[in-house]
């Protein structure tokens, strides 16, 4: 058996090995038994990647996948001892035991992101290809010393991924799009278009989802502000998300959406599940890509279509990329009002500019005055935000959609984020201010009972 898992023969010389106890499927978290105490072991994050990476050298990765867990934990105890005795961990037996059995945990997951995956300061991991890993943390782009054994190594990781949510990755398909079991997103390229091997990226969630407090505590925006949308999105006013990458459009559309009531029955849509709801009434619809002959493929647009006819009070739409924008401002003008999606753009006015071009890919034939007046009555709201150059994310702008005035959109900003500096460590210094404009549908949502100070639209005070 060692032999086979190793590159060289390694035997357990140690007759009185700790015994190591697993929860009921041997995954989760694991705990060492000493005179009927349990013990968590200590994170070790950075001592953990330091062993993986002596591991690499030592397993025979082609066989892993053939053994049992409990072969795997019996084979890896010798070696990790070795090492954490060779290196001073500072590990009570019951802590060694446990990191063993966490070890072999990873070993069977994926393997050297592991303890990147477990590290909730870190929000994306960014491999580029089998030697090199970076992290965003804080908003700063860092290397790490996590590497994989080689390109195979990767690929095995890879290809365990794409295929825990029904995908595929190969020469003919080396583009995917997937999602952990927690819902981090994960975007893949291999060969032949990543020309210097595998390339991964894992936008992390949050094992704890952000709420808008949370937000607002993070200085993403002001407590006004999440006042204003808190009762906006329970008041059904229908509204777009737009920023650019990594400005937090996700999070903020989860945060968003805790303030739906919970008997309205939601539809998702999304490229890769990852919107993290919290109502009961909640179907999570998935575009499909080609198979290898290059049909069966199930487009957002199809999925828009189909969630109109099951009944439901709000259709959320992950990001609009496409010509399913037509089909969205059809839900949200046929009686789905309070319906949310995001967008890619740099303000709200180019996110007009966006939809306008998306409906167009439509095909359909309507006029340019046709398509403004459909949007115009679909969304009632845009909120912009920014990841800013020292990576901090902020709520830029909070605009809304008064109607059409000629055949031009107007716009009217109700709040937004004043730069006004830098200080001494590179940090951005701003501040939220109201601009004196009452958004027009705060007295439709009062006759909901929704409340908004009126305080928080005067221009004179910082929010």
């Amino acid at each position: 058996m060692a032999g086979r898992f190793f590159h060289r023969t390694q035997k357990d010389t140690d007759p009185s090995a700790p015994l190591v106890l697993h929860d009921e499927k041997g995954k989760g978290k694991k705990s060492a038994a000493v005179n009927g105490a349990t013990h968590e072991p200590p994170d070790f994050i950075d001592e953990r990647v330091a062993l993986h990476r002596f591991l690499l050298d030592k397993i025979n990765l082609s066989v892993i996948d053939t053994m049992e867990e409990d072969e795997i934990h019996d084979e890896l105890r010798p070696l990790v001892r070795d090492y954490a005795k060779a290196n001073n961990f500072p590990l009570s037996a019951s802590e060694l035991d446990a990191l063993i059995s966490d070890i072999g945990d990873e070993m069977l997951g994926l393997g050297p992101l592991e303890p990147l995956l477990a590290d909730d300061t870190i929000a994306d991991i960014l491999v580029v290809g089998s030697g090199t890993v970076y992290i965003e943390r804080g908003g700063i782009v860092e290397r790490t010393n996590v590497r994989f054994k080689d390109e195979d190594h990767l690929m095995r990781i890879i290809n365990k991924i794409v295929a825990s949510v029904g995908r595929r990755v190969d020469e003919s398909s080396p583009l995917v799009d997937a999602r952990l079991a927690d819902g981090s997103r994960v975007n893949v390229a291999i060969r032949p278009v990543a020309v210097d091997g595998p390339q991964m990226s894992i936008r992390k969630f949050a094992k704890r989802p952000y709420s808008l407090e949370r937000l607002v505590e993070a200085g993403a925006l002001a407590p006004a502000m999440a006042s204003l949308l808190a009762a906006a999105v329970e008041g059904k006013v229908s509204m777009v998300i737009s920023g650019g990458t990594g400005s937090g459009k996700t999070t903020m559309l989860n945060a968003l959406s805790a303030y739906i009531p919970h008997e309205e029955r939601l539809v998702t849509i999304e490229d890769a599940a990852e919107l993290q709801l919290q109502q009961p009434h909640v179907v999570r619809l998935e575009t499909r890509p080609p198979t290898v002959d290059g049909r069966h493929e199930i487009l957002q647009r199809d999925l828009v279509k189909n969630a109109l006819r099951m009944r439901p009070d709000r259709v959320i739409i992950g990001e609009v990329r496409g010509s399913e924008a037509f089909d969205m401002l059809q839900a949200m003008n046929t009686g789905h009002e309070g319906s949310m999606s995001t967008v890619h753009a740099n303000s709200p006015r180019d996110a007009l500019g966006r939809i306008e071009q998306m409906v167009g890919m439509a095909g359909m034939p309507m006029t340019q005055n046709a398509i403004r007046a459909q949007m115009s009555s679909a969304v009632h709201m845009f909120l912009q935000l920014t990841r800013l150059r020292d990576g901090t994310r902020r709520v830029t702008s909070i605009s809304e959609v008064t109607g059409m005035e000629g055949d031009v959109i107007q716009l009217q900003e109700i709040m937004k984020f004043n730069r006004l500096g830098v200080d001494e460590d590179g940090k951005i210094i701003g501040e939220f201010r109201a601009t004196g404009i009452r958004p027009k549908f705060l007295e439709e949502i009062e006759t909901m009972g929704l409340k908004v100070d009126k305080a928080s639209f005067d221009p004179s005070k910082v929010l």
